[in-house]
């Protein structure tokens, strides 16, 4: 007497995954019909989809572009969350972080800027203890700028405008005030200054109204002369970087090459910034 063997393999009458043809799978996919296992399933709005029918969604389905070649950011703008988020954060940490550490670590004066350089970024994610609107009204002029312009730059082409600006307040600030007395500055204002500059550019490339802009500008701008606790150095600077940085992404020519140029723009906005610290620095 001879007693068989159960294979394993699945019976010819049992469905199997293309994928892994060893798996029973009796759940099908709702695109193209065949098994698919639980490791190749992938939820869909009506059941479920095979991984290969995704990817080949994936590769058909056109990516949408922002008007200067972003990728286009639908949704919340979630770099502007993120930064705001950020800074908030920070916030927090310099109320609670015992002996004024975080700002003594990460606020700029002109001293550090050739030995710690990376303070001319981390003092724009800083704001005054004393004074409250300083962040409240930070925060609020990036939330209504950011959703205006992080869809039409893209998440990455906005937050090189914003971190640029940020440096160029601070390069500002180190080109037209002296080394002594030391004066620590902080706050997201040279980056704020620098969006409004952004959209300056934007605006008028785009061929819209800049009236009320200017007048934004020039009173905001006014302000930082009349309140001596206010850098209107870091605005001036913030301002002139966001400019020149927007106008490195919107006139860059379209075509395949855009991107590069774009990127090519702000490298060279980057190196104007890195020479004009260099040029202070090095004539004490």
């Amino acid at each position: 007497m001879s007693y068989g063997i159960p294979s394993a393999e699945p019976s010819a009458d049992i469905p199997v995954c293309p994928r892994h043809p060893d798996r029973p799978s009796y759940v099908r996919c709702q695109r193209c019909g065949r098994p698919a296992c639980p490791e190749c399933q992938r939820t869909a709005a009506v059941g479920f989809q095979c991984v290969d029918c995704v990817n080949e969604q994936k590769r058909t389905t056109p990516v949408y572009r922002s008007p200067y070649g972003g990728a286009l950011a639908v949704g919340r703008p979630l770099v502007t969350f993120t930064i705001i988020g950020l800074c908030v954060l920070v916030y927090i940490l310099q109320w609670i972080v015992p002996g004024d550490a975080v700002f003594q670590n990460f606020a700029f004066a002109n001293y550090a800027a050739a030995s710690e350089p990376w303070r001319m970024l981390t003092a724009a994610f800083l704001h005054s203890q004393g004074f409250l609107l300083h962040i409240v009204l930070n925060m609020y002029t990036l939330w209504i700028f950011g959703q205006a312009l992080e869809p039409l730059l893209g998440r990455i082409r906005f937050l090189a405008v914003y971190l640029l600006s940020a440096i160029g307040g601070s390069a500002a600030y180190l080109l037209l005030t002296p080394t002594f007395p030391v004066i620590g500055v902080v706050g997201a204002s040279g980056a704020i200054f620098g969006l409004f500059g952004a959209m300056l550019v934007v605006q008028r490339h785009r061929g819209g109204e800049t009236k009320q802009l200017w007048v934004l500008i020039a009173i905001n701008g006014a302000i930082g002369f009349f309140v001596p606790s206010i850098a209107w150095q870091a605005h001036l600077g913030g301002l002139i970087t966001g400019g020149l940085a927007a106008a490195a992404i919107a006139y860059a020519p379209k075509g395949k090459n855009q991107a590069l140029l774009q990127a090519g723009g702000l490298v060279l906005v980057a190196g104007l910034l890195a020479v004009v610290t260099w040029f202070r620095v090095t004539a004490g």
